[in-house]
């Protein structure tokens, strides 16, 4: 009995080992990107940037009097 409650005991370390140092378990970090790094947000920025720009009313680069 005592020789069967080591084995449960070694494989129950030998587990935990496994799940912690293991190869392949490793997780790669995620980089949170904002929305000035986002190639969608600054491609829709862009759009409606021009699209203001061309339809006739004055842009931040336009002066209003003209």
């Amino acid at each position: 009995m005592l020789y069967l409650l080591a084995i449960v005991g070694a494989l129950t370390i030998a587990v935990l080992l496994w799940k912690a140092f293991g190869p392949g378990l490793r997780s790669q970090p995620t980089r949170v990107i904002g929305p000035d790094d986002d190639p969608d947000f600054l491609w829709e920025v862009d759009r409606q940037f021009r699209r203001n720009s061309t339809d006739g009313t004055p842009g931040p680069e336009q002066d209003p009097g003209d």
